[in-house]
């Protein structure tokens, strides 16, 4: 059965603020789907990615910006430098970190943007005309390892509108400098993963 049209709708309870951490996998595919589910009930939704600019294991096109692209009302930017800060990749922390900051601010702007946001917004609408829902991935990786202050990502949930929920996924430290701010955070702790005996990043499940 082909599903309905999408049309744009304000969401009724939204304005929650979502941690997601933690050594396993599973945080930015947990976030796209909530994002994608979002989008789905024509809630406006938007995506940062900090930390993923591709590396020489991973394709700079990953399977997630196809199937954004596809549903109309949520949109994507990658604000990632190539290669893993701390993975011997050639590049500087000063590239890294300008990357990561560039990024934040444009999620600030997201933000301010999403304060005089009331009701619904068009799909085909820019972020900085406001969103429903904000994806700031890795951000809390980032912080983690000191390319972004910790101070700007809590300045950023204290400035956020009450209607606009807010997820942050990333890292594999306890992020105690927003987890009294959030109302929800989950731990995704590893048991066992395919990496520890030389399994790479495979297309379709990790990119």
């Amino acid at each position: 059965m082909r599903p309905a049209e999408i049309t744009p709708t304000a969401p009724a309870e939204f304005g929650l603020v979502q941690v997601w951490w933690g050594d396993g996998k599973g945080k930015t595919t947990a976030a796209l789907g909530m994002a994608m589910r979002a989008a789905g009930h024509g809630f406006r939704t938007h995506v940062v990615q900090l930390m993923k600019g591709g590396t020489g294991t991973v394709e700079d096109v990953r399977g997630e910006y196809a199937a954004i692209d596809a549903v109309p009302g949520i949109t994507y930017e990658n604000a990632g430098h190539y290669g893993w800060h701390g993975f011997h990749d050639g590049s500087s922390d000063d590239e890294h970190a300008a990357r990561a900051n560039g990024g934040l601010a444009r999620a600030q702007e997201i933000v301010d943007a999403s304060t005089g946001v009331d009701g619904a917004v068009p799909l085909d609408a820019d972020p900085t005309e406001g969103v429903h829902l904000l994806v700031l991935d890795e951000v809390l990786y980032a912080a983690n390892r000191g390319l972004v202050d910790p101070e700007d990502v809590v300045a950023l949930i204290d400035t956020k509108p009450d209607d606009l929920e807010v997820v942050l996924t990333g890292g594999h430290t306890e992020p105690t400098f927003v987890t009294e701010r959030a109302d929800l955070v989950t731990e995704v702790r590893k048991q066992r993963h395919p990496m520890e005996k030389g399994q790479g990043a495979r297309k379709g499940t990790e990119y």
